[in-house]
């Protein structure tokens, strides 16, 4: 079945511009095919790379990375290896990434049990307030800054 561009654009939820970027930038697994008066021609197996390439991005896969994975696709069979360290190369950088993340989400629950804490005990005006008298020693400050125990070491 034959696709527009706009029709690929509503299917993939990119834009016309983002699908134009994209085949500059040789990001299609197969060459975009086109009419004679030179209106753009997809097919679904575009659609399905398409899928794939966005999920490549979002992990924070860099355009070369895919242009060389895409190369790679492209030659055919007899680099699977080739192709293989290049996908567990990326994947262990988003797991360092999600595992940065999950440091960053463990240090923002620990910051907002804090404020809860002092919202509910009616406290709020004590928590980095140098001239309130009760925080004069640092005690809440240091509470504040603390970052949560993470088990590592």
């Amino acid at each position: 079945m034959d696709l527009s561009i706009g029709e690929v654009a509503e299917r993939s939820g990119l834009s016309v511009h983002a699908l134009r970027f994209y085949e500059r930038e040789g990001l299609f697994a197969n060459p975009v095919r086109r009419l004679s008066n030179g209106r753009r021609i997809y097919h679904q197996e575009d659609l399905e790379w398409l899928a794939i390439c966005t999920k490549l991005r979002s992990s924070g896969m860099s355009l070369a990375m895919i242009r060389q994975y895409i190369e790679l696709v492209r030659q055919g069979p007899g680099n699977e290896h080739e192709r293989l360290e290049l996908l567990r190369r990326h994947e262990r950088d988003v797991e360092a990434r999600i595992h940065e993340l999950q440091e960053a989400l463990d240090v923002m629950r620990h910051k907002v049990r804090i404020y809860q804490e002092h919202v509910v005990r009616g406290e709020a005006d004590r928590l980095w307030n140098p001239s309130h008298p009760d925080t004069a020693a640092g005690a809440d400050a240091q509470q504040e800054c603390r970052p949560p125990a993470t088990g590592a070491g």
